[in-house]
């Protein structure tokens, strides 16, 4: 049996959580057992209402638990998702933890097979699946580490340019199969061992909302542990993207400001050389 947590992070989602929570509870019970926490950002919308339908008929001793967190407001994704990550980190039973968004569908499949790459490679830090919406549009999901230069292409109102920035930004494709190496996965699916909250830290709460995916991996390439996409694993996710709904919004400001945080902390602007050949130096430490 599998004994699997999950952290899943609300804010007014009442329109997707009931489907993200509905396929967890629907996962094969003979492989996996699963505690669910769902964290929520101050909800004023029916989101609490839905998670109280699964927490309040949660059986502790059953192979499938939901609990909730309740904040008072929103604290952005690092944070909030913290919490949920050290109350599981305190469960001696899980033995991974899988960072998800509230508007994801999994299966079966597709939760054993990450585990399975982490399982069976020691130098793995994350994985993560497949996604696409449910119009089979597929997404970018595994990325490379972004730079200064491949943001500011992106932004720039010249269509050549955007090109460009998207290209430096892909890094893998999604068709055939197996893993590959990436620069970052999107958080909206990864799956890790319990041990490796311990050995790199938990997500940076100097991030308010992003990029702290991109900042996360960073951190697992520096320990000299590869994040990897996994082309055998498929789940549905409904991309909210809330940064491109507004020009100017809070969550524009802040992923500016975190972006502006990240390449100071880690001492990088328009070359990924520097991490690149710290994870090379590391690297033979981690067991593979």
């Amino acid at each position: 049996m599998i004994k699997i947590g999950i952290v899943i992070l609300t804010w007014n989602s009442e329109k997707c959580i009931d489907q993200c929570l509905k396929s967890i509870k629907s996962l094969n019970s003979n492989f996996l057992s699963v505690k669910a926490i769902v964290v929520d950002n101050g909800s004023s919308d029916k989101t609490l209402e839905i998670v109280k339908s699964y927490t309040e008929f949660s059986d502790e001793g059953s192979d499938f638990t939901f609990e909730t967190i309740s904040l008072d407001k929103n604290y952005g994704t690092t944070l909030s998702r913290n919490k949920g990550i050290k109350k599981l980190l305190e469960d001696p039973n899980i033995s991974y933890i899988c960072i998800l968004d509230s508007d994801t569908v999994v299966n079966t499949e597709a939760v054993i097979r990450l585990v399975d790459v982490v399982e069976n490679d020691m130098g793995c830090a994350v994985v993560g699946p497949k996604m696409k919406d449910k119009k089979d549009v597929y997404q970018n999901s595994g990325r490379n580490i972004p730079t200064l230069t491949e943001k500011l292409f992106k932004v720039l109102p010249i269509k050549s340019l955007k090109k460009k920035g998207r290209a430096m930004e892909a890094s893998v494709n999604v068709d055939g199969s197996g893993t590959a190496e990436v620069g970052y996965l999107l958080s909206a699916c990864w799956m890790m061992r319990k041990e490796i909250f311990r050995t790199v830290g938990l997500l940076d709460e100097k991030i308010f909302y992003a990029p702290e995916d991109v900042e996360f991996c960073i951190r697992c390439h520096k320990a000299g542990y590869t994040v990897k996409y996994c082309r055998d694993a498929e789940i549905i996710h409904e991309w909210q993207r809330l940064s491109r709904k507004k020009l100017f919004s809070k969550h524009n400001f802040e992923h500016i400001k975190g972006l502006a945080y990240m390449f100071i902390k880690h001492k990088y602007l328009f070359s990924t050389e520097k991490i690149e050949k710290i994870y090379e130096e590391n690297r033979k430490s981690v067991e593979i």
